[in-house]
């Protein structure tokens, strides 16, 4: 027989047609959802995934996690994740889901990872938004090693003449500009975007909590948009408003992407593609028009994942309800399977794999979603 190239796709579907005399793995259960059969193949389209539900799972004893919150990937291939454990703020695997490091003691909140590339050198931006939320507690925002050496702390903003001493602080993300620029979004206090220059330097702040185009309700998370190189803006999450926001690199509003329905958090980008894991989604929908309306009430473990092409349009939603548009207009995107619990994060490796962080999901590892 002569020899064939098959890409993997390919070989993963015609692989899976098998699966069905294979061992059968036992199902797990989230709450008083219906079982889950691991290997489960879930989204829409081209972006399809098979569930690897026991990926990062390790033994709870030794390396204990309650929220696993996010999570990148270093120049080694290695994955780097951060939650609120003091016992292991940080655990590291490869991409077979062995743990190959851990540290991080108090980091009680550890709540955003970033990694900055700079020039070959990496480093890591924590959050945490409830270590030292007072103008003259610890910072909640620090930028180590890989290896978890604290190399710089970012202060209550009031330290730079930014914020009334008394105004709230609590960070819950960072991204860094191709200048090496340090954007924070204060998302579970004021809801400003503070920039610093690389070294600590107050530049500007922009945003704020309300209800115009250019604030938010609940500044969660940012990244910087590289899709066109020529022109990097910075993408920003209003959770509880359900969009993204784009700004320019020096804070001026440009857009607004909706996302009916879902609590996205933070933007992550790779390749063409946007990818947020989705916190809960709505049972009311929010009026824009009327402020007044905005629900209070969410589905509780509702998470998915979402995932936005080239153009900002919705493509996917693994674990959520099929992408659909009227009249050029998003309806209302929902959990359709009881995968997920709040995912709060998503990392894409090489081979657009992800790798799904939850909160609030009892005490859960991150899961793998192999893209077939």
């Amino acid at each position: 027989m002569k020899n064939q190239k098959i890409n993997r796709r390919d070989f993963i579907k015609n692989t899976s047609a098998c699966a069905a005399g294979a061992t059968i793995v036992p199902p797990f259960f989230i709450g008083k959802n219906k079982p889950l059969l691991n290997e489960e193949i879930i989204g829409h389209g081209d972006f399809k995934y098979k569930v690897h539900k026991n990926w990062g799972t390790l033994d709870p004893e030794k390396f204990p996690v309650k929220d696993c919150h996010e999570m990148v990937m270093d120049a080694k291939g290695r994955l780097i994740m951060v939650g609120n454990h003091t016992k292991n703020n940080i655990l590291i695997y490869d991409k077979s889901g062995k743990l190959k490091d851990f540290w991080g003691i108090r980091y009680g909140q550890g709540h955003g990872l970033t990694l900055w590339d700079a020039g070959g050198e990496e480093f890591l931006f924590i959050t945490d938004p409830y270590w030292g939320s007072g103008k003259d507690g610890p910072s909640t925002v620090v930028k180590t090693t890989p290896e978890g050496r604290e190399l710089m702390i970012i202060k209550h903003p009031s330290h730079y003449g930014a914020y009334p001493e008394d105004l709230g602080w609590a960070p819950t993300e960072t991204a860094i500009g191709p200048n090496g620029d340090i954007y924070i979004v204060d998302g579970y206090g004021a809801c400003f975007v503070c920039q610093f220059t690389q070294d600590g330097e107050f530049i500007r702040k922009f945003g704020g909590k309300g209800e115009g185009e250019d604030q938010f309700i609940t500044a969660h998370g940012i990244c910087v948009d590289y899709r066109n190189p020529d022109d990097p803006t910075l993408l920003i999450t209003s959770r509880a408003r359900n969009c993204f926001k784009r700004f320019t690199l020096d804070g001026k509003y440009l857009e607004t992407i909706h996302l009916p329905a879902a609590y996205v958090c933070r933007p992550v980008i790779d390749g063409e593609q946007l990818y947020a894991g989705v916190c809960w989604s709505s049972e009311i929908m929010y009026d824009n028009e009327n402020v007044d309306t905005h629900p209070t009430k969410t589905s509780p473990n509702s998470g998915f994942v979402t995932i936005l092409n080239k153009d900002n349009k919705v493509v996917s939603n693994p674990g959520g309800t099929t992408p659909t548009y009227k009249d050029g207009k998003l309806e209302p995107m929902l959990q359709a399977k009881p995968i997920f619990q709040h995912c709060h994060d998503i990392c894409v490796d090489e081979d657009k794999n992800l790798y799904v962080c939850q909160w609030n999901a009892g005490n859960s590892y991150p899961v793998k979603l192999e893209r077939v």
